[in-house]
C-alpha cells in the first residue's frame, strides 16, 4: 500500500520535471548568456519552502563555477539589501509569483542596478511582470493530495536550478582541476576522489571491545587508541555498537557509575558506519550531516576493518567542514 503510494508520488514529481524539458524557450538561453556575461554574482531569494531550494541551488552553482549568494527577503529589507551590487544579476524564486515579501524587494534591487530573473509557476503573476526574463517551473498538481505541501513544484524548482548550473559549467569549460580550485585549497578536492581504504586506519590503531567487556578495560582500550571512540564487535568481529567519549561525558553529567557497567549496557546501536569502498566524499557528507568524527568501516559481513577519521580526510584539522 505504502510503495504504491510512494511511487504515485514519485510519477508525479517526475512528470512535472519532464513537462519542463518540452516547455523550455529562448528565455532560458537569455538567462545563461545573462549570468555568464555579468560581472557579480548570482543573488538568489526565495522564503518559505522555495527559500530552502534557493539556498540549494545557489550551493550547487558555487560548486560548479558560478558565484552566488542567498539573499532572505525579509532580512534584505533590513539591512542585507547591502550585498547586492551593479553587475549582479537576481534570480527570484516563487511558485506562486505573488510572494509579497520578493514583490515588494524588486524595485529595489532594480535601483542596485540588477537585472532580475524570475523561476516561477505563475507567467501572469506580478514577480514575472517585474522580471526581465521568465523562466516557467510551474508543475500540473502537487504530489501531496491537499495540493498544500509543495512537493512537485519544489521539486521542480530545484531541477531548473541543476539545469542552469549544468549548462553555465559547461560554457564555463569548467573541469574537475576547477573542481579542485573551489574546494579548500585543491587538497580536500583531491582527498575526495579517494575511498576510504586509501585512508582509513586499520590493525591495532582502531579501538574496539567484544560485547560484555567491562567498562573499565574499554575505556583503557579507547585512551590507547586515543580516536575519541571504541567499536563494539561480537566474537567473530562484527560491528555491534559504538560508545564515543561524548557519550561517557553524557553519562558522567547523570551522575552514572560507568566503571559499573559493561559495553553492552551503554553502547549506542546501528552506529552509522562505511565501506572501504565508499567514496570520501560520501564518507565526508555523512560526518557533517550527523557531526560525526569517526566512522566505522565494515565489510558485507559487518565486520570492522578499519577506522576513518574527519582529520585524516581535511589533512589533519588543517581544514574544517561548516557545519551550516
Amino acid at each position: 500500500m505504502y510503495r504504491k503510494r510512494a511511487a504515485e508520488v514519485l510519477r508525479i514529481e517526475a512528470e512535472g520535471i519532464r513537462r519542463l524539458a518540452e516547455q523550455l524557450d529562448d528565455q532560458f538561453n537569455h538567462m545563461v548568456d545573462m549570468i555568464y556575461q555579468a560581472r557579480g554574482r548570482v543573488i538568489v531569494a526565495g522564503i518559505g519552502k522555495s527559500g530552502l531550494i534557493a539556498r540549494k541551488i545557489v550551493a550547487t552553482l558555487n560548486s560548479t563555477g558560478t558565484r552566488a549568494l542567498f539573499l532572505h527577503p525579509v532580512e534584505a529589507m533590513h539591512g542585507d539589501l547591502g550585498i547586492v551590487s551593479a553587475g549582479d544579476v537576481f534570480l527570484a524564486i516563487s511558485n506562486s509569483g505573488q510572494t509579497d515579501e520578493i514583490n515588494i524587494l524588486i524595485p529595489s534591487i532594480r535601483k542596485a542596478g540588477c537585472p532580475v530573473i524570475a523561476f516561477t509557476g505563475n507567467t501572469a503573476s506580478e514577480l514575472a511582470s517585474q522580471s526581465d526574463l521568465v523562466i516557467y517551473v510551474g508543475v500540473e498538481k502537487e504530489a501531496c493530495p491537499l495540493g498544500l505541501a509543495p512537493t512537485a513544484s519544489t521539486s521542480a524548482q530545484l531541477a531548473m536550478g541543476d539545469a542552469l548550473a549544468v549548462v553555465l559549467l559547461e560554457k564555463r569549460k569548467f573541469n574537475t582541476n576547477d573542481f579542485q580550485k573551489f574546494h579548500p585549497g585543491g587538497n580536500l578536492g583531491r582527498r575526495l576522489s579517494y575511498r576510504v581504504a586509501d585512508i582509513m586506519l586499520t590493525g591495532k590503531t582502531v579501538p574496539r571491545a567484544e560485547l560484555n567487556t567491562d567498562m573499565k578495560t574499554a575505556l583503557e582500550e579507547m585512551d590507547r587508541c586515543r580516536l575519541g571512540v571504541i567499536f563494539i564487535t561480537d566474537t567473530s568481529g562484527r560491528l555491534s555498537g559504538i560508545i564515543t567519549d561524548g557519550d561517557i561525558r553524557r553519562l558522567v553529567v547523570q551522575k552514572i557509575n560507568v566503571h559499573e557497567n559493561t559495553v553492552n549496557e551503554l553502547m549506542t546501536t546501528n552506529p552509522k558506519h562505511v565501506h572501504p569502498a565508499t567514496p570520501l566524499y560520501e564518507a565526508l557528507n555523512i560526518m557533517e550531516t550527523h557531526q560525526i568524527t569517526v566512522l566505522p568501516a565494515i565489510d558485507e559481513n559487518t565486520v570492522v576493518l578499519g577506522a576513518l577519521h574527519l582529520h585524516d580526510i581535511l589533512g589533519k584539522g588543517a581544514l574544517k567542514f561548516n557545519p551550516a
